[in-house]
């Protein structure tokens, strides 16, 4: 009796070890299998607190307005595929005057320092919200992200990547 209790409990673990495995294998990017860093469906605005140089998040300092958005979603994989997707990001007053975004994304290295990594810039509809403004889509391949990448974070900037609009976190 105790010898098929015993033969139950591990097939038993067995069958889950397994399963546990195959529902690891199914976190990948969405390109070639590449496991994913991050994934996010959300992005936060700069507001009042991080507004400037003097509270900047791992070096990138936040703009000097507010900062708001409709929609964000992206990945990060491990081996530097990177793709966000913002719609209506805008100044607080429902416009974007920006042609172009930038995104940069922040590892920390085992010294526990930021190592920030920038796309160039990408197109961005000027506007308001209410007429497509503010919308934006990348996807890049960064060829010198850090490996490993500990604690990402994912910044929309503007099209010179001097300040941040929209981050990851929120």
């Amino acid at each position: 009796m105790a010898r098929k209790r015993l033969f139950s409990i591990a097939m038993l673990v067995a069958l889950l070890t397994g399963m546990l495995g195959l529902q690891a294998s199914v976190v990948t990017g969405k390109n070639d299998g590449d496991p994913l860093v991050l994934e996010f469906g959300t992005m936060v605005g700069v507001t009042t607190p991080f507004r400037g140089a003097a509270n900047a998040i791992r070096g990138v300092p936040g703009a000097g307005a507010d900062w708001v958005l409709g929609s964000a979603k992206g990945e990060l994989t491990t081996s530097g595929h990177l793709e966000i997707k913002v719609g209506g990001l805008v100044l607080l007053n429902g416009n974007n005057p920006q042609a172009n975004f930038q995104a940069i994304v922040s590892c920390l290295t085992s010294a526990n320092l930021p190592i920030n990594v920038a796309t160039g810039p990408f197109p961005a509809t000027i506007g308001l919200a209410t007429n497509g403004g503010g919308n934006a889509t990348i996807e890049i391949d960064l060829a010198t992200l850090p490996h490993p990448c500990i604690a990402p974070i994912v910044f929309v900037t503007n099209g010179a990547g001097t300040a941040w609009f929209a981050v990851t976190g929120g």
